[in-house]
């Protein structure tokens, strides 16, 4: 070999520029996609966590029958029924006691079915009867009532039902309020407190117009019994648009 062919060949590049340049983009697109897999990682594991919640408290109206009420999305359970418009039923679901929808704050109650007991559940229909449950005491349960009454917890007087009735093991408790028709509530009472459920006892009270609204929440509660019918009442009857048009 001539010496101005070696020396040709020594002095060119060990690695040449076009292989350079494919290095540096093959480098580019895998940090292009690393950055992609972590955004969307994060975006995929906030969508699973949230399974179905929202934190948005935008207001939703929604019409049903013939009452219209304006909602924080993030107390309407289902993402279907998240818009406005008609409606046959809405489903909701709110913390105890502080009547709020998902949050950050409040998810781990919304998340973890072991504290789910801290979740009342409403369903807000439009009326198909005339009287609510308290109305159906005399004219319907009472007839369906198997022995004595037994004294209850809370103020509370428990009323076993007839097994041919179909309600499945509940029991009826009730109490008297001033100035109003006694309240009741129907209750699948647990072994211990350890195996209640979120949603063991239920009642529905008639709102606005002709709004049916269905409630269920944890026995473990029933202490607070006449606190949550007021303030499922309250909250109800404040986001009725004809009553008030601020969603709070």
């Amino acid at each position: 070999m001539s010496h101005s062919a070696a020396g040709h060949l020594a002095e060119q590049p060990l690695l040449s520029t076009r292989f350079l340049v494919r290095v540096t983009a093959t480098i580019a697109v895998l940090a292009l996609l690393t950055v992609a897999i972590s955004v969307a990682g994060r975006w995929f594991g906030r969508h699973i966590s949230l399974a179905g919640n929202t934190e948005s408290t935008i207001g939703i109206t929604l019409t049903i029958g013939r009452d219209t009420v304006g909602l924080p999305a993030n107390t309407i359970r289902f993402p279907s029924e998240r818009h406005d418009g008609a409606a046959e039923r809405v489903d909701l679901y709110l913390t105890w006691p502080e009547m709020q929808g998902y949050s950050k704050d409040t998810r781990q109650r919304f998340d973890d079915t072991a504290q789910s007991s801290g979740l009342i559940f409403l369903q807000i229909t439009q009326g198909t009867m005339s009287r609510d449950m308290s109305g159906r005491l005399e004219p319907i349960y009472s007839h369906l009532m198997d022995g004595a009454p037994e004294a209850f917890a809370h103020g509370l007087t428990l009323h076993r039902l007839r097994a041919d009735a179909g309600y499945n093991g509940e029991v009826l408790l009730a109490a008297p309020r001033a100035g109003a028709d006694d309240y009741v509530v129907r209750c699948v009472l647990p072994s211990s407190v350890e195996t209640a459920t979120s949603g063991d006892c239920q009642r529905d009270i008639k709102v606005g117009k002709d709004l049916s609204v269905l409630y269920r929440f944890s026995s473990r509660h029933l202490a607070d019994w006449g606190h949550i019918d007021a303030a499922i009442r309250t909250f109800v009857q404040t986001r009725l648009v004809s009553q008030s048009a601020t969603v709070r």
